[in-house]
């Protein structure tokens, strides 16, 4: 078997292993949140077989992007059925998982095209054991679909202008543009990256002047921007009909509402570009608290891969990796277009979650700077055979460091720490649990006295609870009898009832 082919293997065996071990357990508990997406999912799968369930956008808490929650359903009803109809925290988590290893492929793909096997392959292994992928992989919001989506988007559409001249180029035009389109279904700050299409477009357009080849290009990218065009139409026509579900909360927490917009655009530039090495996001949910988002020594490859590729793209240095020049377009505008839905927000700064769709360049630009690394320093050794030798067995010992970092730091340092079970509402689901426990002629009442954005009367909060027990709708509420109340509500409550209180 190709030296290459098993090494992938290997890099998608240990993706695949850091984003599915102990997903039962790990995270803890179920941030609302989540269970506020599986909740809509359990509605749509109660109203089957009629599909009017299944939404393109679920307004309520703040709006989202529909498909990951219809994604969501389909896997609960795939699931439930092994522990014994009941709902569990991490049915809403394995479609996150797979979604997560496939955006390690998708990088090996694309990085491959734009670079050699090489890169690609260290790339994907960054992607594989990087805390911040690995963590989003494992939980169940819809921002995980969003670098899926866009990296293999991007290899489709860079894979069909190598075949111009053949047949197969519809054929990837037409699926990059697919993957594209679903991009939009995936998560908000994925709005922008149209603007990454025309980068790339005028890329080829004024790379490629001969008119037949121009008329090809032409021809191919109308396949692409229909079949994104024909897919996205749905929830375009939505936001038409609803325009502020399209802005969501991006106007309450723009820079642009604070006193000084250019200041604070400024510093939250300055926070997000040193959140890699330096001072990562300080919510427990996204982050160890507060550390870099990238391994050290990742991220110093990381530092090393964008001043390589800037001296490379200005002429100062002449590289050996070919499609520098794509490769620098492509990396650089993701990573700066991917920046900006973060950097106007003056909310949780520097914010993990939100930053999503910079992983990808981000790991890639670090596989450059490993590549060239290793080959510069055997460059200078090649002639004394006991230091080559000890510079491959150095770098496999440091990629082994990293796996070793990752287990370590998700599953130990994160894992076991006291504040990850409070980011993720542990105790909430434990009173969920209990309300399974009780017989069903008991009532049961659930005062909800945490505050939070109200869905359909009743506080964020108490969704975990509803999820755990699949009471989010009156029906269950009634059939399992289970009632939420308010704290002005509390004289409603029976003498002899169940209570308990979610504070």
């Amino acid at each position: 078997m190709n030296k290459k082919l098993i090494a992938l293997t290997i890099i998608l065996i240990i993706a695949s292993f850091l984003r599915l071990y102990n997903i039962t357990e790990l995270p803890p508990g179920l941030y609302p949140d989540e269970a506020m997406n599986g909740n809509n999912a359990l509605e749509a799968i109660s109203k089957l077989p009629s599909l009017d369930g299944f939404k393109i956008f679920y307004p309520e808490n703040n709006g989202r992007e529909g498909l990951f929650m219809n994604t969501q359903a389909v896997f609960l009803m795939a699931l439930m059925p092994f522990s014994g109809g009941n709902p569990e925290p991490w049915m809403l988590r394995f479609p996150s998982a797979i979604f997560g290893i496939l955006t390690v492929l998708g990088v090996y793909f694309l990085s491959k095209e734009l670079f050699n096997k090489n890169i690609a392959l260290l790339s994907s292994f960054f992607l594989a054991t990087s805390f911040w992928h690995i963590n989003f992989s494992r939980i169940g919001f819809r921002a995980i679909m969003a670098p899926f989506f866009l990296t293999w988007a991007v290899y489709f559409l860079i894979k069909s202008f190598k075949f111009l001249n053949l047949k197969s180029y519809v054929f990837n035009a037409v699926v990059g543009g697919l993957f594209f389109s679903l991009g939009f279904y995936s998560y908000i700050a994925y709005r922008i990256m149209p603007l990454l299409l025309a980068v790339i477009f005028f890329y080829y357009w004024f790379k490629n002047k001969e008119p037949d080849i121009r008329k090809k290009f032409l021809f191919l990218i109308s396949y692409f921007l229909f079949f994104t065009f024909i897919v996205a139409l749905p929830i375009g026509i939505y936001f038409l009909k609803n325009p502020a579900d399209f802005f969501g909360r991006t106007v309450q927490v723009s820079v642009g509402a604070s006193q000084s917009p250019i200041g604070d655009l400024v510093m939250n530039t300055v926070k997000t570009l040193g959140m890699f090495i330096f001072a990562g996001d300080g919510n427990w949910r996204h982050n160890i608290s507060g550390a870099p988002e990238m391994f050290l020594p990742v991220g110093i490859l990381f530092v090393i891969g964008i001043i390589y590729c800037l001296v490379g793209a200005f002429k100062k240095f002449r590289g050996h990796f070919q499609q520098l020049s794509l490769g620098f377009w492509v990396l650089f505008g993701w990573f700066a277009l991917a920046m900006l839905p973060v950097i106007i927000s003056n909310e949780g700064i520097p914010h993990a979650l939100r930053a999503i769709l910079m992983i990808p360049p981000a790991v890639v630009l670090a596989g450059i700077g490993g590549v060239w690394l290793y080959e510069s320093i055997k460059y200078q050794v090649l002639s004394i055979k006991i230091l080559n030798k000890a510079l491959f067995v150095i770098s496999c010992l440091l990629l082994v460091v990293c796996l070793g970092q990752a287990y370590y730091s998700y599953f130990i340092q994160w894992g076991e720490n006291p504040n990850t079970q409070g980011a993720f509402a542990a105790d909430y689901v434990q009173i969920g649990r209990q309300l399974n426990a009780l017989p069903k002629e008991l009532p049961k009442y659930v005062l909800v006295q945490a505050g939070g954005v109200n869905v359909r009367g009743i506080p964020m909060p108490a969704q975990t609870v509803m999820f755990i027990t699949d009471t989010f709708t009156p029906e269950k509420q009634k059939e399992k009898n289970i009632h939420y109340i308010l704290p002005n509500q509390i004289s409603q409550i029976p003498k002899f009832a169940y209570t308990v209180v979610i504070k």
